[in-house]
């Protein structure tokens, strides 16, 4: 189904392993922290709030993250949040900084047999802090079959065009693999790149855009369903 593919792209986070669930499990450990102050309902639209205000001078992250939920128990207790209930939210962040990054179901196996095809140029293509990324590609054990690993603080239509011209493609010839229709695979298809929709059980809000169906575009349901496609 596509001729001339040279370069596969990869989102890491709910795409390779899991991440959402621990971002919204901390959510709803600072909402019981912060019960004396404020329902739950008003914590979280608070929280999701400032992480929006917050986005363009933080990015990102289990660091940005971690920061808005400290301003929000500021916000939402108006200033009377305790400085034992403040560390108890900065550890509820610092948990994110160490997951696991254990792979999905049929990552290990799909990405072997791409890598050993020799057919395509693997990437690591994901958004976020620099240091926490890296980390959790490391604890994955994924790194080896990478050629390359680039993480950006976001990813749009520029991001995807540099990224065709680091690797020599043109967008005709890469393929980005992801969870997000917003992040990875709406912008790669507006370059003129293919794009193959992994949806994941649970997603950030801030990701949430209507589902299209695109030329470009396929929709799989299990990440080994990619060898089909792909050898």
């Amino acid at each position: 189904m596509i001729e001339n593919l040279k370069v596969i792209a990869f989102d890491a986070d709910d795409t390779l392993w899991d991440n959402e669930p621990f971002f919204q499990q901390v959510e709803r450990d600072m909402c019981a922290i912060l019960s004396p102050y404020a329902d739950a309902e008003t914590v979280s639209k608070s929280l999701f709030e400032t992480e929006m205000g917050n986005m363009a001078d933080y990015g990102y992250g289990a660091v940005a993250f971690t920061l808005s939920l400290v301003e929000n128990a500021c916000k939402v207790s108006q200033g009377k949040v305790k400085p034992d209930e403040i560390l108890q939210i900065i550890n509820l962040g610092k948990t994110l900084m160490h997951l696991k990054a254990t792979p999905l179901a049929g990552v290990v196996e799909t990405m072997q047999a791409l890598k050993d095809s020799g057919k395509y140029q693997l990437v690591l293509f994901t958004k976020g802090e620099l240091m926490t990324q890296e980390h959790k590609l490391q604890r994955s054990g994924l790194e080896p079959f990478f050629d390359k690993v680039v993480i950006v603080s976001n990813k749009k239509q520029p991001q995807y065009q540099q990224l065709c011209k680091e690797m020599g493609v043109e967008p005709s010839e890469l393929l980005m693999v992801g969870n997000s229709l917003k992040s990875d695979i709406q912008p790669a298809l507006e370059i003129g790149a293919w794009g193959v929709f992994i949806p994941y059980e649970v997603m950030w809000q801030h990701e949430v855009i209507e589902h299209f169906e695109h030329e470009r575009m396929m929709k799989i349901s299990r990440f080994e369903e990619l060898k089909q496609i792909l050898l």
